[in-house]
């Protein structure tokens, strides 16, 4: 009985599903009878990429017609996490990155000359690498080009010696190595030609070689000495009484004399030049090494 009674139980639950369970296969039918209507069902391309013709699925409607567009294809594109929006302060400016300058319109040719002064005093005292400024008081033109007055040019001092023996002077070399234009730093390659209105040979400021000055000094003494016993020689000569001695003063004169001739070279070796001290706001020749470039 009991039996007899969930059979029934069951018949009846099975009777009151089936109306929807015919429905949805109905709905399932319709909604492929409508893409076969739409696209080539033939070519179908699963969410894979493998096609049902060439791989391991099979075609689902040999009828198809071929004229119709493919099934679209289902790409997986990976999805992307959407970045979350950075508020900066208002305050904050963004960091501004320097462009260096760099002109292209007017070439200012190789060997061309500046007319500046120094702005500090220049000597063999400074050390190698100290800053070196250069004005140019007056505007100058040129080719298609103006430099204004005031313009500035840097350099360093790329060499330095204090006076040494033998009366070798003291020496400095300096190097121009940029010229401030119209508020921009443009790189450049000069060097001196003119000092404190002398002529400079090889970039380098030399102090006065003082060799055949220092040898006069040092034969100082024995021509002081010999005119010395020259005129007692003289006045010796003049007195009959002293007539027999007036030769001696006149020969040791003539001995310390030349002997002091022969070592005044010898002793002028070993002593030392002139020292290089150019004050400040003296003139000085800038001369290109190279071709500029400026706006």
């Amino acid at each position: 009985m009991r039996l007899i009674v969930n059979f029934t139980f069951v018949f009846l639950i099975f009777t009151m599903l089936s109306p929807c369970l015919t429905f949805a296969f109905d709905l399932d039918e319709t909604v492929d009878d409508e893409i076969r209507k739409n696209y080539n069902d033939s070519k179908l391309v699963n969410d894979t990429g493998i096609n049902t013709k060439n791989g391991n699925i099979k075609q689902t409607n040999m009828d198809a017609d071929e004229n119709l567009p493919d099934l679209p294809k289902i790409l997986n594109a990976p999805i992307q996490a959407k970045q979350p929006d950075i508020k900066t302060s208002s305050n904050e400016k963004p960091p501004v990155k320097s462009i260096p300058y760099t002109g292209v319109n007017v070439k200012i040719k190789k060997g061309t000359v500046f007319r500046v002064y120094n702005s500090s005093a220049i000597s063999d005292w400074q050390s190698k690498g100290s800053s070196v400024k250069f004005t140019l008081k007056n505007q100058q033109n040129g080719k298609g080009y103006t430099i204004p007055a005031w313009t500035t040019f840097n350099g360093e001092v790329i060499e330095v010696h204090q006076p040494q023996i033998t009366c070798n002077g003291g020496l400095v070399a300096i190097h121009v190595y940029s010229m401030t234009y119209k508020g921009q730093t443009i790189p450049i390659n000069a060097y001196v030609t003119r000092a404190n209105e002398k002529k400079i040979f090889f970039n380098t400021i030399k102090g006065e070689r003082t060799y055949i000055k220092t040898m006069w000094k040092k034969g100082n003494w024995g021509r002081s000495l010999f005119n010395k016993m020259l005129n007692l020689t003289i006045n010796l000569g003049s007195g009959s009484s002293t007539l027999i001695l007036s030769p001696f003063p006149l020969a040791y004169g003539t001995i310390c004399l030349g002997a002091n001739t022969l070592v005044s070279p010898i002793t002028a070796f070993f002593s030392k030049g002139g020292h290089v001290s150019i004050p400040a706001d003296s003139k000085f020749s800038l001369k290109l090494e190279e071709d500029i470039f400026i706006d």
